[in-house]
């Protein structure tokens, strides 16, 4: 596996770091992941390594405010920033791998971030890939939703802990144990990032249904951070036809990072496998789980 690191402008003149690894010979894909709140490009290393090993270059891009990159932690002036940064990031790997598909994958709050995006710009990917979206109830305090909704007006670089890093995340307790050693992590979300947020969320609900490109959504069934029926919800509003959605009963919300991670790994290989070659009917043979949508 061969790792390279890098900088990239994003909008405004910020600096953004990014990270890639590639498999010895050319790659079948590329997959750019986009991390969630308080976590950063580092934190794929189980994604990463299967894809790698099965053909994928990937790519790993810091946010604004996150990990390696420039800003203040967890803030926004608006979420035409995370846009914009996305479409930089996405003019990188294509200048770097012109001949080969593109697809995004997003955690969380960059899950939101790669629907809002592909929503508006399905024509810059072949197919995105959401885990654990918090488009439905969050696990976040009324109190500082409210809280955050208020300050956004007259402070909006103002932070509090979302209290995110937690057991709510992961069984695993070698996982939790690395993300409380972890010094690029944090655990801050400023007013104006929660009202973008929610503004951002409320505008995907009701525009999703306009997305038109292939889409696999992964949700732990266990999430408490983002309960898994705002998927649900929105899995039933789009009418593109080539979509599918995989729920882990035990999951959190790092499915990832969680402890039966390999399941859904292997999800992502077979959708990705299909994509890739150009056929998206499932197999006669492949399993079938309830929130599975069939076609073809």
């Amino acid at each position: 596996m061969k790792h390279r690191k890098g900088n990239l402008e994003g909008t405004g003149g910020l600096n953004l770091y990014y990270q890639s690894w590639h498999p010895k010979g050319n790659p079948c894909a590329v997959v750019g992941i986009v991390h969630g709140l308080g976590s950063h490009s580092g934190l794929f290393n189980n994604v990463v390594e299967h894809l790698v090993n099965i053909g994928y270059a990937v790519y790993g891009l810091d946010l604004r405010g996150h990990g390696r990159s420039q800003g203040q932690r967890g803030h926004i002036n608006s979420w035409s920033e995370f846009r914009e940064d996305i479409k930089a990031f996405l003019r990188l790997i294509e200048e770097k791998e012109p001949t080969y598909p593109h697809f995004l994958l997003g955690h969380s709050l960059g899950a939101v971030i790669v629907l809002d995006y592909a929503i508006r710009y399905p024509k810059t990917i072949q197919g995105a890939i959401v885990m654990a979206t918090p488009v439905g109830q969050v696990g976040v305090s009324p109190v500082k939703l409210t809280l955050g909704r208020t300050l956004s007006l007259v402070m909006p670089r103002f932070a509090v802990n979302v209290g995110i890093a937690s057991s709510r995340v992961t069984r695993d307790q070698n996982v939790l144990e690395t993300f409380t050693q972890d010094s690029l992590m944090h655990s801050r979300g400023s007013a104006r990032l929660g009202t973008e947020y929610l503004a951002t969320k409320a505008w995907i609900q009701s525009h999703v249904a306009n997305l038109q490109v292939p889409i696999l959504i992964l949700h732990g069934g266990a999430d408490e951070v983002a309960r898994p029926e705002g998927s649900r919800i929105l899995f039933e509003k789009i009418c593109f036809p080539d979509k599918e959605r995989y729920e882990y009963p035990q999951s959190r919300h790092a499915i990832h990072r969680d402890l039966d991670y390999q399941e859904m790994l292997l999800d992502l290989e077979d959708w990705l496998q299909r994509h890739v070659n150009g056929g998206t009917v499932l197999p006669f043979k492949k399993r079938v789980k309830p929130d599975e949508y069939m076609f073809g």
